[in-house]
């Protein structure tokens, strides 16, 4: 089975203020997904699942059917906030999604082979993909997983402070632990985050978590026995605000032994726009990119 691309696109992006993932970022009308669909295309990818909104289909749909849906098999899943297991609801007032774990859940009947994972607002580079595709398309046991790593430096925005997955890594690039981390931005040419009302330093050259994730189709099981386990403890503790996250679930199957993480190193500049004063930037670097040759004028013919 080749492997499957499975992009989260149902965030709608409070602090940037808007459907950010369709907002274009080219004359063309291009969005940032439609590099890294094109990108995926190159590296291997032909089937691609989209996690969205109900209330969102219609308009992401006008971007992707008559453009890159072309060139890829297209499915699509919807994360609904009460797609929850029997015997639970949604606690009164709650309007926030359950995060990007259960996002990953919502796709499940259109999972049928290893696959990666990807946010939709995201650009990776070229590296990230071609080494996700290869290790999945050559990588079988289950147990075998990857997750793209990118140099917490590479990560930042020069508009506000930004939340990532901080890895630690043995000697052979398996990972350790991950630990969400909230708050990082560079004070004073560090790069710092502040936690329980205490400024910590992170190195440069420390692999983040970008949610470029490479996973068996046999986690989905795991995800969905642990989801009831979530709920008691997050309904009690923070009803309103509490995520099932896919880092959390991934660190917490390594912890356990359960699976084994492959750190693939990517050296590319992530670019993202987690703040509308970050979308300049952003377009800034994709001209440039287009200008290089590193692709075409335009990417959908």
């Amino acid at each position: 089975m080749k492997p499957i691309l499975l992009i989260m696109a149902a965030g709608m992006g409070s602090r940037y203020g808007g459907f950010k993932q369709i907002d274009p970022i080219t004359s063309e009308g291009e969005i940032i997904m439609d590099f890294s669909l094109y990108d995926a295309y190159e590296a291997g990818f032909r089937k691609v699942v989209f996690v969205v909104r109900h209330d969102f289909e219609e308009a992401f749909r006008s971007f992707i059917d008559t453009r890159a849906g072309k060139y890829f098999d297209v499915s699509y899943a919807f994360q609904n906030i009460d797609d929850l297991p029997v015997g639970y609801k949604v606690p009164e007032g709650r309007t926030k999604p359950w995060g990007t774990c259960h996002a990953v859940m919502a796709a499940k009947d259109a999972i049928d082979a290893p696959f990666a994972v990807i946010n939709a607002d995201d650009y990776y580079g070229k590296e990230a993909f071609i080494k996700i595709y290869d290790y999945l398309a050559t990588k079988s046991a289950k147990e075998n997983y990857c997750m793209i790593g990118y140099n917490v430096e590479n990560t930042l925005s020069e508009n506000g402070s930004v939340t990532r997955g901080v890895c630690k890594t043995s000697d052979d690039n398996k990972l350790i632990g991950l630990k969400e981390t909230y708050d990082i931005e560079r004070i004073d040419e560090k790069i710092i985050y502040t936690e329980d009302n205490v400024d910590y330093e992170i190195a440069e050259g420390t692999p983040v978590s970008m949610n470029m994730w490479g996973i068996h189709e046999a986690f989905m099981k795991e995800a969905e026995e642990s989801f009831p386990d979530f709920l008691d403890e997050s309904i009690k503790t923070n009803p309103m605000k509490s995520e099932y996250l896919l880092p959390s679930k991934i660190d917490e199957l390594v912890l356990a032994g359960k699976i084994s993480v492959d750190v693939l190193t990517s050296a590319d500049k992530w670019f993202g726009v987690t703040y509308k004063e970050d979308k300049p930037v952003v377009v800034a670097s994709i001209d440039k990119m287009k200008k290089e040759g590193k692709y075409p004028s335009k990417l959908w013919k």
